[in-house]
């Protein structure tokens, strides 16, 4: 019985949980100024998120899956590697 108790209250308590997504900070060039800039290079952005102080994503440029990071000030591509996944 306890261990049934233990089991509900655990999962409970992880649905209360809040989800903390990061968000653009101050100054940030916006999500669309990436994707068009990323677009005019030839890349279809797919998904686009503020993480770890930069921006970062997955897009698709002749049939390859890409993923990326675009720093939040300048608009320079800090990393673009080919998604293996």
């Amino acid at each position: 019985m306890i261990k049934k108790i233990l089991i509900a209250t655990v999962s409970i308590a992880g649905l209360g949980s809040p989800a903390f997504a990061d968000m653009p900070g101050k100054n940030w060039i916006s999500s669309a100024k990436v994707k068009a800039m990323l677009s005019k290079r030839g890349y279809r952005v797919t998904k686009l998120e503020a993480d770890d102080g930069h921006w970062e994503g997955e897009a698709r440029k002749a049939r390859v899956n890409y993923e990326f990071h675009v720093d939040p000030h300048s608009g320079a591509i800090t990393k673009m590697e080919r998604d293996h996944s």
